[in-house]
């Protein structure tokens, strides 16, 4: 996930310790949700299946603190959902994907793309670097051609993805399952600005909506001419047979009419 800049720890908190998830930016909350990919993945009723979350969490090579079966139930659910997304998207046509803050997600090598998918990871330079070392040297291939889109700046990064290949007049998939959910109101803007900007007609969007959202994004997306769904926490942890969720977060999706 995208750790703060300048050392600002409201939006993100890094762990503490020497060890190479640390010097690659890897945060405390990344980690709790590959841990929980990795016990859902050896559960008796797996919602998905991901291999490569013990590989990385075998290279942080730290003991983390377990974590409820609550958060674990949560980030399961929505790990699938965001899993659906994708798969709709894909079956739908849309080959052109863009995950923002994808941390240790590993959907590049895990889901059963279409041979003409393409994905952007839009993250900090040492978290891409530290997620492809370590899958490489376990001798894990993307499913998909995957294009890695360092950035030094929350501003700059449409300006890499476009230099990378990215085509702005085709539909794509964005996602936004890793943003911050302490974005203050202005950054949180900028970035959807910048995905309505390079999105054309058929685009679809993913994001977690928690209470504190600053703004209300399925409002300012619908004023753009998205068409919007939301799924709240509650129902979906009730479609996938989980304990009722505790936290109060939107689940939306939507499509660039």
């Amino acid at each position: 996930m995208i750790s703060p800049p300048n050392g600002n720890s409201g939006a993100m908190t890094v762990m503490d310790g020497d060890h190479p998830a640390v010097d690659a930016g890897v945060t405390r909350t990344a980690l709790s949700v590959t841990m929980a990919r990795a016990r859902e993945t050896m559960s008796r009723l797996p919602l998905f299946t991901d291999p490569y979350a013990q590989i990385l969490l075998d290279a942080v090579g730290t003991a983390e603190s377990p974590a409820s079966m609550q958060d674990h139930s949560s980030a399961a659910a929505r790990t699938k959902w965001f899993d659906e997304f994708f798969l709709t998207a894909s079956s739908a046509g849309v080959s052109q994907v863009v995950i923002l803050a994808p941390g240790l997600d590993t959907r590049a090598w895990r889901l059963p793309w279409l041979n003409d998918t393409v994905i952007y990871e839009v993250d900090e330079p040492q978290v891409l670097e530290f997620k492809e070392r370590v899958l490489a040297a376990s001798g894990a291939t993307p499913t998909a051609r995957r294009v890695a889109v360092p950035f030094e700046s929350r501003e700059h990064w449409p300006k890499s993805l476009t230099s990378l290949g990215f085509d702005h007049t085709e539909p794509t998939a964005w996602a936004g399952e890793g943003l911050p959910a302490g974005l203050p109101a202005q950054t949180l803007t900028r970035i959807l600005e910048k995905v309505e900007l390079y999105s054309a007609r058929g685009s679809r969007i993913a994001v977690e909506v928690g209470a504190d959202m600053p703004i209300d994004v399925s409002c300012w997306l619908c004023e753009r001419h998205w068409e919007v769904g939301t799924t709240p926490a509650e129902e979906l942890m009730n479609r996938y047979h989980r304990a009722p969720a505790t936290e109060d977060v939107l689940f939306l999706d939507g499509r660039k009419l």
